[in-house]
């Protein structure tokens, strides 16, 4: 919502509210990016296009559930995620709690522009013979995309709404074509690999941010009824782009959605539609990360923490950070649950839907010590020592919640 005020500190006032169709468009957009479509197609690859398919549609049921939750907690309070999160860690423990999405913020910067300049390095070999290092290609998009992040992101956000549409549309006529058209033969068969916990476990941690971000997008909304219907951009367009990209991947046994596109000799087209789609989520990404990272010291500027977060990115993007982008996924699963449930049950129990701005501590020690204990347990469940529930992400959710619950009912007496 860059073309609003941004309220870091302060409620949303009534001047600046939106449509929840509006943030559900925002929300779909998000989804359409290469780091999403990449996703789509590994899973499709590494667990069958039948197992792909029921991972997308349960991962996306429950991160449903969690956004219709705190889409209402952001709309309720009109406050951002950032404040939010003060009131059950503190002022210093919420310092912790977003320098961890911060650096998930730039995990997920640095994947998408290592895919993307791979797309570039494919389409330009493609096209026109030419072969360029793909460290130069990431060099030059990060210095191009930290360059529109700092001066540019609301003519991207207007270019997106023209893009993404015109993105979803293409892509359902290239599955039309590779359903109804002439089979392509793949090169080599991959032979699934992963279970369908696990495929589940990564799509949730692939998403999960979103519903403890949530509030960040509803507190613009004009009511609960217009935050509700927010959540349809991500109950419609994060299990959209799964599809497509795993039904693609199957008919070719490409993951790369360039290679894809070579088989129906759509890559010009492609190209244009994913490089605007990804530059824009990428630049939001960097755009969230500088803002989040922005809390833990006034003495950065935005432009500053835009360039930092920008050349560290790269940095992970030079590695090769996308070859660890399932593992990242899975430990952001490990982490992340625990912060929303500990924040529903302080809204919802603890504050009993009412936040006063100046009843915040410097350390919510009951919510550091929850989320702690939540992530434990998780981690315990990731490495298959030991598990509740089968899930570790759940574990960490519902540990997390109890503790919190348990030890706020505590204070209270």
């Amino acid at each position: 919502m860059s073309d609003k005020v941004q309220y870091t500190n302060a409620k949303v006032q009534p001047e600046d509210f939106t449509s929840g169709w509006k943030v559900a468009f925002i929300q779909m957009g998000l989804a359409v990016s290469l780091p999403m479509l990449y996703l789509g197609s590994e899973m499709a690859l590494k667990m069958g296009l039948r197992n792909s398919i029921i991972a997308f549609l349960v991962s996306t049921a429950l991160l449903t559930v969690l956004c219709m939750i705190t889409t209402l907690i952001g709309n309720r309070s009109r406050l951002s995620t950032y404040m939010i999160l003060r009131f059950p860690f503190g002022k210093q423990g919420a310092k912790f709690i977003n320098l961890m999405i911060g650096i998930c913020l730039l995990g997920w910067f640095a994947v998408a522009l290592e895919l993307l300049s791979d797309a570039i390095g494919e389409t330009l070999l493609v096209v026109t013979g030419m072969q360029v290092p793909l460290s130069l290609i990431i060099i030059v998009g990060s210095i191009f995309i930290m360059v529109t992040t700092i001066y540019g992101i609301r003519t991207l956000e207007k270019l997106a709404n023209v893009a993404v549409p015109i993105l979803l549309v293409f892509l359902l006529y290239v599955v039309y074509i590779a359903v109804n058209g002439e089979p392509v033969e793949p090169a080599t068969r991959a032979v699934p690999s992963m279970s369908l916990f696990e495929g589940i476990s990564a799509l949730i941690g692939s998403s999960i941010l979103v519903p403890v971000l949530m509030a960040d997008f509803s507190r613009y909304i004009y009511n609960d009824k217009q935050s509700l219907l927010s959540v349809l951009g991500v109950t419609i367009g994060t299990p959209l782009v799964f599809i497509l990209a795993a039904i693609l991947a199957d008919k070719t046994g490409e993951v790369d959605i360039i290679q894809i596109m070579k088989n129906y000799r759509l890559v010009i087209p492609a190209f244009i539609l994913i490089f605007v789609s990804t530059w824009v989520t990428n630049a939001t990404n960097l755009y969230s990360a500088s803002l989040t990272i922005a809390t833990l010291s006034e003495n950065f500027t935005y432009t500053k923490l835009a360039i930092i977060g920008g050349v560290l990115g790269t940095g992970l993007a030079l590695v090769g950070f996308a070859d660890y982008f399932i593992d990242f996924l899975l430990i952001i699963g490990v982490f992340a649950p625990s912060i929303a449930a500990i924040y529903i049950i302080d809204f919802f129990y603890v504050r009993k839907q009412s936040y006063n701005l100046d009843d915040v501590e410097d350390w919510g020690w009951a919510a550091l010590v929850s989320w702690g204990l939540g992530s434990a347990v998780a981690l315990v469940g990731y490495y298959e020592i030991f598990s509740f529930t089968g899930a570790y992400f759940v574990d960490a959710f519902l540990v997390a919640g109890v503790g919190f619950f348990l030890l706020g009912k505590f204070r209270k007496e």
